[in-house]
């Protein structure tokens, strides 16, 4: 195990209009594996650009031991670089080709270095990431979104990094390119640090950083281990707090039944010194001492109400927020067996090898659509929703909406707010029913009345979900494309949720195994080659 590793001593930044991203942030990381999660927003990209020096903080320092590598999550590449300029490796290649070809000049050798074996390390990495024969003058226009990123993971790797930041690094990596990035990082043996919500990496990890409320708190094991040991962690919060609220319920009992005691006993002493005929002033003492002894009981049951409202309070802050969706969407439901999409020797754009794909799709289906990138999984959705005519071959749809969410969740009007969009897409609902329906996608109050185009990438997809599994008529086919790309894990958990309630079809395109098997798929298909094929789930 490398001892290399990263250590920030209280990290302060904030952006230009001085809102507040870290302030005080204290952690350190050493060798081995390490996850790194938290919601969208919570700075988690921000924290590997200050350690990474691309960012400077405005308090605080960091300090990185060894070399560093960084992959962020979009790579700032023009697309008429080469693949050994982004490699880092073009002068060593070019002064290669000098030497081999007579010119032995000082400058050649100075270049190379001690990288003579440069080619064969770099087919080494390329081959490992599946970029095998990519050529090395080939531009980065040429290559689609998961090569580019599996290239900058390589210049990355080439460094021999001591410590190695990646940013989301399975974005736009299809299942085989995943995988084989899974296995590359289980032998890594330096100091690693992984922003990503891809659980099926995160399951990799020796530990899990969490990033929450200004704080980094550790977990041993993989993201299953971390779920677990929250799980424990809330059900010990939910007890404190149940135990807590009690304790204030009776504190408040003691508090009240002290006062009437005090107040029963001063009536009482009040007629008895009436009664007695006591001289004025020894009654009156009598009087100031029993209003002293009820007073300073009336203090000691006030300071204890306020001692149990600061545990209810500190049991409390050790809630998380309670960010499921809990829905019914009966009017989702299709019978079982009806053909609600059908499509015979389907063309479009030269993707479809042959006579071209058939496909049928009968209520309730939950269907998953794998394949490499490139294949035309996208395309073959667009066919089905009727957003793309095709070249060839005949569709048929039963009665009933189709509703088709792309990657880029553009189905709202961005200037209209959550409620707003709701009732376009639901006008013969009531505006009370509105306001509950979305209140369970987690728009409460305010939030309901926020225009969409101001809204994270996990609230426009509750709100894209809420207006399309919620709108008359009720979707009977639902294609999803990629969803849970860009998404935070509370996100991709709200998502899981909503499909849970949904009874109708659907068919999605994911590379996310975790994703897929949470949502209950029933058949498997894979567009490879140009064909459509019946297959099981892929093995882990």
């Amino acid at each position: 195990m490398s001892d290399a590793f990263v250590i920030c001593s209280g990290l302060s930044f904030s952006w230009p209009d001085d809102t507040p991203v870290f302030t005080g942030l204290s952690f350190s990381v050493g060798g081995g594996r390490t996850g790194l999660v938290a919601p969208n927003g919570a700075g988690k990209s921000t924290l590997l650009k200050l350690i990474a020096g691309e960012l400077r903080p405005s308090g605080g320092d960091v300090s990185v031991q060894g070399v560093l590598g960084y992959l962020p999550q979009s790579l700032p590449l023009t697309q008429g670089l080469t693949v050994a300029e982004v490699l880092g490796i073009a002068p060593v290649i070019a002064a290669l080709d000098a030497i081999e070809s007579g010119d032995a000049s000082e400058e050649h050798f100075t270049t190379i270095g001690t990288d003579w074996d440069i080619e064969e390390r770099t087919r080494a990495q390329l081959d490992r990431l599946g970029l095998a024969g990519l050529a090395f003058d080939r531009t980065l226009g040429t290559l689609s979104g998961g090569q580019v990123v599996s290239l900058g993971l390589a210049a990355q790797l080439l460094k021999r990094p001591d410590v190695l930041l990646l940013d989301e690094p399975t974005n736009n990596l299809d299942l085989e390119a995943r995988r084989r990035l899974h296995d590359l990082l289980g032998d890594w043996n330096g100091c690693l640090l992984v922003v990503s919500h891809d659980r099926a990496l995160l399951d990799r990890m020796d530990r899990i950083a969490e990033l929450d409320r200004g704080e980094v708190r550790f977990y041993g094991g993989g993201y299953t281990a971390y779920e677990e040991a929250v799980r424990v962690e809330q059900e010990a919060a939910e007890r404190d707090v149940r135990s807590a609220e009690q304790e204030l319920k009776r504190e408040k009992r003691e508090l009240q039944q002290a006062r009437e005691r005090a107040e029963r006993r001063a009536s009482n002493a009040a007629r008895n010194l009436k009664n007695a005929g006591l001289p004025r002033i020894f009654a009156g003492n009598m009087k100031r001492g029993a209003q002293e002894s009820a007073g300073r009981a009336g203090q000691m049951h006030a300071a204890r109400v306020s001692d149990a409202k600061a545990r209810l309070d500190e049991a409390g802050r050790a809630l998380r927020d309670d960010q499921r969706i809990a829905l019914e969407l009966p009017g989702t439901h299709v019978p079982a067996g009806r053909t609600v999409f059908h499509g015979e020797h389907l063309q479009a754009r030269g993707l479809f090898a042959g006579p071209g794909v058939d496909l049928v799709v009968r209520g309730p289906e939950r269907i998953a659509l794998t394949g490499p990138n490139g294949v035309g999984k996208s395309t073959l959705l667009r066919l089905v929703s009727g957003d793309l005519e095709p070249d060839g071959g005949t569709t048929r749809r039963a009665e009933g909406r189709v509703a088709y969410l792309s990657q880029r969740l553009d189905l709202l009007d961005l200037d209209r707010t959550v409620a707003e969009n709701l009732a376009a897409a639901a006008p013969g609902m009531a505006p009370a029913e509105r306001m509950n329906l979305l209140a369970r996608f987690l728009f409460r109050g305010p939030r309901a009345h926020l225009p969409v185009g101001v809204l994270s990438g996990g609230e426009r997809l509750r709100a894209t979900l809420a207006c399309v599994l919620c709108a008359e008529p009720a979707p009977q086919l639902l294609l999803l494309d990629e969803p849970t790309n860009n998404l935070d894990l509370v996100s991709v958990a709200q998502l899981e949720s909503a499909l849970a309630a949904y009874e109708g079809a659907f068919v999605v395109v994911s590379h996310d195994e975790r994703f897929l098997a949470e949502i209950g798929i029933e058949r498997w298909l894979e567009l490879s080659g140009g064909r459509l094929l019946e297959t099981g789930p892929s093995p882990a």
